[in-house]
């Protein structure tokens, strides 16, 4: 089947790229007579293509021989507008999305509030004839950056090679305590008792055997700003991990000790690199750390 691009009609604009840069400042530099909230209006309208791939990501970055069409219609009335999802990328075979704290990834129950129904309704609303399948989760108080497919095909695509297409997960925490090493890696075996907390074991116990890369990049008064590199995907990974070396997450209510500076889960997915599964391009995103959790 014949899949489509998303993306506005209308006439285009053509500028070549001669730099390394992201895509809004070169939309800045080569887009005359317009202010930069409409260029960036443009943008989150779906009225950019780079080659011939829609683009939102004001970060995108571009590459010298790269061509970048800006639409000279109207913007795009159908964006995406919810404060728990924001769309950082999305083409014909998969959305890349910021989800916020409070959003479960995938519907657990009949009225829960989830990403894949607010991109399910996006994408009716936009007349798009497909639906968000889910290839990875991020806990509802975790925030950050997520895949979703849009047809069967690129989610098997996804599930059958998810560590070969994925090669860089790396979230940031806010962890309680100072911590004692700079880097290091952790890893032992996870598994949920019967009342469905993970934990840990450093020796098999029949659970999953995971591993966890850390980096301490600052410290803030009497806690620890981390950030953890994914080497498997496990329930809780992180969590129970940061709580094994005496730090766990600030307003970690499952594993923490209380500490709750800014009334939220501290962990956010902050970057996430793969291949493309279909067109097998290398995309990389990244999101700001929370300015919550750098307020000293």
């Amino acid at each position: 089947m014949k899949r489509r691009v998303i993306c506005q009609k209308g006439d285009y604009d053509t500028y070549v790229v001669e730099k390394d840069q992201p895509l809004l400042e070169f939309l800045l530099e080569k887009v005359q007579g317009q202010s930069r909230s409409k260029i960036k209006a443009t943008l989150q309208g779906h009225g950019v293509l780079v080659g011939k791939t829609c683009v939102t990501q004001f970060d995108y970055p571009l590459k010298p021989g790269m061509r970048v069409s800006v639409s000279k219609t109207k913007r795009n009335q159908n964006v995406l507008r919810s404060r728990y999802v924001k769309i950082v990328y999305e083409d014909q075979y998969i959305v890349v999305v910021d989800k916020a704290v409070g959003i479960l990834s995938m519907a657990a129950g009949h009225s829960s509030l989830n990403v894949k129904a607010v991109l399910d309704d996006y994408f009716h609303m936009s007349k798009q004839h497909c639906q968000a399948h889910v290839v990875h989760r991020l806990d509802r108080d975790t925030s950050g950056l997520m895949i979703y497919a849009k047809d069967m095909q690129t989610e098997q695509a996804l599930e059958r090679d998810w560590h070969g297409i994925v090669y860089d997960r790396r979230y940031v925490a806010l962890l309680s305590g100072r911590m004692e090493q700079q880097e290091g890696t952790i890893s032992n075996w996870l598994k949920d008792n019967a009342a469905y907390i993970t934990f840990s074991s450093p020796v098999d116990n029949g659970g999953k055997y995971a591993v966890t890369h850390f980096y301490t990049l600052d410290i803030i008064g009497n806690r620890s700003l981390v950030e953890f590199r994914l080497e498997t995907g496990r329930k809780n990974q992180i969590r129970v991990h940061a709580a094994d070396m005496g730090h766990p997450v600030c307003g970690d209510v499952k594993y923490g000790n209380g500490d709750d500076p800014v009334g939220r889960l501290c962990l956010h997915a902050y970057v996430l690199c793969f291949y493309h599964p279909v067109t097998h391009e290398r995309m990389e995103f990244s999101t700001p750390v929370p300015q919550v959790f750098i307020v000293k």
